[in-house]
């Protein structure tokens, strides 16, 4: 027992400088796909120059952690143990990213380990659907956030509801002895669509009289 024990330890690879050259071009190669696919779905809201040719190096040294491993279960098991020591604080911007990042690692186990038609087919499959699915948005959202005399709450109030169709939902109502604030939410869609009347939300509401201000903001749950 002791013996099959210390040959398992002690097996290593037979790969040939040619199996090593292939693993690495292979993952090259399938790298660049992953490189295309996450320029194209994330270029104009949370793309990353630096973070895409990360995915190109993950993917490359990946494969070659697996081609140095090979079968050896004691390297193995020591690459484990040093891989564990080490903590990554970097950022997602975007879910995404992670998404990416799995891509890489076993576009890069694969290949290290030679099997080139599992990264191959499984890259082409990941590739369609984040073309296809990838550039889909969040709508982003719009906040309208009103301050005024607090003589015109409900003044304010009808009249942000009357101008969206009753479509802003009121989210934040803040006030004062003298004053009041008012934050509606609505969607981007449904504030395009209030574009079309004589005049916008912000003239309408300035005409009720005794109004510090009126903000709108867009609030998007992507960072770019």
């Amino acid at each position: 027992m002791r013996d099959v024990l210390f040959q398992l330890l002690e097996q290593s690879g037979s790969l040939t400088p040619r199996d090593i050259v292939t693993n690495i071009l292979a993952a090259t190669a399938l790298s660049l796909a992953i490189y295309v696919s996450y320029w194209f779905t994330h270029v104009g809201t949370a793309y990353s120059k630096k973070f895409n040719v990360s995915l190109i190096s993950l993917t490359i040294l990946t494969s070659t952690v697996m081609t140095v491993i090979g079968n050896n279960i004691a390297l193995s098991l020591g690459m484990v143990g040093a891989l564990s020591i080490v903590r990554f604080r970097t950022a997602i911007k975007d879910s995404r990213d992670t998404t990416y990042i799995f891509w890489a690692i076993i576009v890069g186990i694969s290949t290290g380990a030679g099997d080139y038609l599992v990264a191959s087919f499984g890259s082409v499959v990941v590739f369609l659907v984040l073309l296809l699915l990838g550039r889909v948005k969040n709508e982003n959202r719009m906040l309208i956030i009103i301050r005024g005399s607090r003589l015109k709450e409900i003044v304010i109030e009808g009249a942000v509801f009357k101008y969206f169709d009753k479509k802003a939902f009121l989210r934040v109502k803040n006030s004062t002895n003298d004053s009041i604030e008012f934050i509606f939410e609505l969607s981007r869609s449904q504030y395009n669509r209030s574009s079309k009347n004589n005049k916008t939300i912000t003239e309408k509401i300035y005409e009720l009289g005794d109004i510090e201000y009126v903000n709108v903001i867009t609030q998007s749950d992507e960072i770019s």
